[in-house]
Order: C-alpha cells, then sequence, then structure tokens
C-alpha cells in the first residue's frame, strides 16, 4: 500500500501573510513534523494567482491579493519548504480552491499500486475541503483521511465546520 501525503498551501500569505492567522502559524512545527516523519510520497499545493486577480472571481468575492506567483507570499512558509525539500515532493500549482490536476498525478503515480491519502494544511474550511473532496469524488474508494492537528481554517469555528463537512463525506478526520 503507498502513501500519500498532500500538503495544502502552505504558504507565506496562509501562514504570517496576507491571509495569514495565529492558528496557521500555530500548525507550522505540526506539518514539518508529519512531513519529515511521513513514509510516502509528497505532493504540495500551490495557491496560484497573477496580477489580474482583483479581476477575478475570487478577487471579487475575496478582495486581498495572495498568493501571486513568484512574490514573496506565494513561497512557502521557510520551515515547511525546508522540511520539504529535504522529502522531495511534486509541486502542483492551482488557481482555484481545489486541484483537478492532483488526482491524475496521483493516479499516474500509483503505477496500479493501492494508496491512501492523508492531508494536511490550510485553510481546512476552503482548500483542504476542497482538495479532500475532489479526490474523494475521483478515489471514491481510496481512504483519505485529513490530519486536524495539522490544519487552520480562517476561524477556529470554520476548521472545526470543515472538518464536520469531511466526516460526512466519508473522510478520516485524525
Amino acid at each position: 500500500m503507498k502513501n500519500i501525503l498532500v500538503v495544502v498551501d502552505m504558504q507565506k500569505d496562509f501562514t504570517d501573510g496576507a491571509l495569514g492567522t495565529k492558528e496557521a502559524v500555530s500548525i507550522v512545527p505540526n506539518v514539518v513534523k508529519k512531513i519529515e516523519s511521513f513514509d510516502g510520497e509528497v505532493f504540495a499545493t500551490f495557491d496560484t494567482h497573477f496580477e489580474n486577480y482583483m479581476e477575478t472571481s475570487e478577487g471579487k468575492n475575496l478582495p486581498v491579493p495572495h498568493c501571486i506567483k513568484d512574490t514573496e507570499g506565494w513561497l512557502l512558509d521557510k520551515d515547511v519548504a525546508a522540511a520539504l525539500d529535504k522529502k522531495g515532493f511534486t509541486a502542483v500549482e492551482k488557481n482555484t480552491f481545489g486541484s483537478t490536476e492532483l488526482p491524475k498525478l496521483i493516479e499516474e503515480s500509483s503505477n496500479g499500486e493501492d494508496f491512501k491519502i492523508e492531508l494536511v494544511g490550510l485553510c481546512t474550511n476552503i482548500c483542504v475541503v476542497s482538495n479532500a473532496l475532489v479526490l474523494k469524488a475521483n478515489f471514491p474508494e481510496v481512504e483519505i483521511s485529513v490530519d486536524s492537528n495539522c490544519c487552520a481554517g480562517v476561524t477556529p469555528e470554520l476548521h472545526e465546520a470543515a472538518l464536520k463537512t469531511m466526516e460526512s463525506c466519508q473522510i478520516k478526520v485524525k
């Protein structure tokens, strides 16, 4: 059985940047430990926007420019980046909440072997839940889990609500 870890959007703008929170900063050590001790293949998503962000649907609904490609805020948190660089990972850029490319990359990497997927990262109630549901839709018989100690939502209440939503959709919450 192949183990796959998906590290969702652990970028500076979500930890201590434009949309950062104290809860996001507080999970960084947990995420680093998870990456360092994980026995399997690692994928890391990058929320990726461009200079026209404010003209996009997301920009009109969330008018806070963030994760503009090749800016400091787009980069991974430095501690997470160091752990990922040491471990090795596949980067997945996405310009919306959930990645449609991620399931394809995971399918290719599995080479027909059975696998299970664990997700960690930010924000629980937006990109983590979106990617978990995209993966569950693509792999309905695969065990998909999320480590709640390695995730943070926009608020603690939204974090808890997203965990309940994922549990309702048969995603295991640890």
